[in-house]
């Protein structure tokens, strides 16, 4: 559990420490003794209580691509431009490029992960956080940890998002995006403090999908006759089929819901976020309903 490497599907990365006692690299287990977690391999501190020695700080990711289907578009049209979404995209895809470019990956999600023991304390831990903890909210919201990640969340939301932007407006669809994965960062952020495993408030956690799954529950609300093309792989081979948009995002929280009380805490997937997102989003959209001049149509809100 504790020696995977750094892959998309789980997106984990556990970074080196020494053994205590024979002072040799190593995974096993001994009892629980204060742990000397290791930055880059060079600078050592000691954490306020103690957990076991294997378990070295890892990263949790919200990611929506976990579903037995692909989607490739939906069948509403816009009848507006998605400049939120597409800036959204873009800004995603810029971080993302900093990420690997820049800083690395392991070093971005150090310093702009949303790290559950920052947060409840509000102490930053080394290496410094390049904005005070509860900001980092926000700033995990915009990393991923690997092409797939992104690629998953981002397909997501370009599919999703712009019928959602389209009916609540720009300004009220940016709140209601950062007000879910403001959200969905919280709720994970609690089940951490709720773990028996004290590691858990160690984990950063990275991704959009938090925000992303409150666009699908919006999404679900607002056009629940909605059809989504899906790419359906069937044995050895895939078809194209068009599948209600409520069955399939319906699916896809009941997967979360599931792993969430269910799942090993070990997956490095933040289910407990995308329930959080997925039930902000349910709300919000219920509370804001659709902008004034919005038309009704034969997809949505008012049919």
């Amino acid at each position: 559990m504790l020696t995977k490497p750094l892959i998309d599907r789980d997106i984990a990365v556990w970074f080196t420490r020494r053994d205590t006692f024979a002072g040799r690299l190593t995974n096993r287990v001994y009892r629980d003794i204060p742990v000397l977690v290791c930055h880059r391999k060079t600078h050592f501190r000691r954490l306020p209580y103690t957990i076991p020695i294997q378990a070295t700080k890892r990263y949790t990711a919200s990611l929506p691509l976990q579903h037995p289907v692909i989607p490739l578009k939906d069948d509403v049209p816009v009848r507006r431009p998605p400049f939120v979404t597409i800036a959204i995209i873009s800004a995603n895809v810029a971080v993302f490029l900093w990420q690997v470019a820049v800083v690395g990956l392991p070093a971005s999600v150090e310093t702009a992960g949303a790290i559950p023991y920052e947060i409840l304390t509000l102490r930053d831990i080394k290496p410094i956080d390049i904005v005070p903890p509860p900001f980092t909210i926000l700033t995990s919201m915009f990393l991923h940890g690997g092409f797939v990640h992104i690629a998953g969340n981002m397909l997501f939301l370009w599919i999703f998002g712009n019928n959602v932007e389209d009916v609540l407006g720009r300004a009220r669809f940016s709140l209601f995006y950062l007000g879910c994965g403001v959200v969905a960062a919280l709720a994970q952020v609690a089940i951490a403090a709720l773990s028996p495993d004290p590691a858990a408030l160690l984990l950063p956690m990275v991704g959009a999908s938090g925000a992303i799954a409150g666009v699908l529950a919006g999404y679900m609300v607002l056009f629940p006759r909605a059809r989504v093309l899906a790419l359906v792989p069937i044995f050895f081979f895939f078809r194209l089929i068009y599948v209600p948009a409520s069955l399939f995002i319906g699916l896809w929280f009941l997967i979360q819901l599931a792993n969430a009380f269910l799942g090993s805490s070990s997956s490095g997937v933040a289910f407990a976020a995308h329930v959080g997102g997925f039930a902000a989003g349910y709300v919000l959209v219920k509370l804001m309903g659709p902008r004034v001049n919005w038309p009704a149509r034969r997809f949505g809100w008012r049919d």
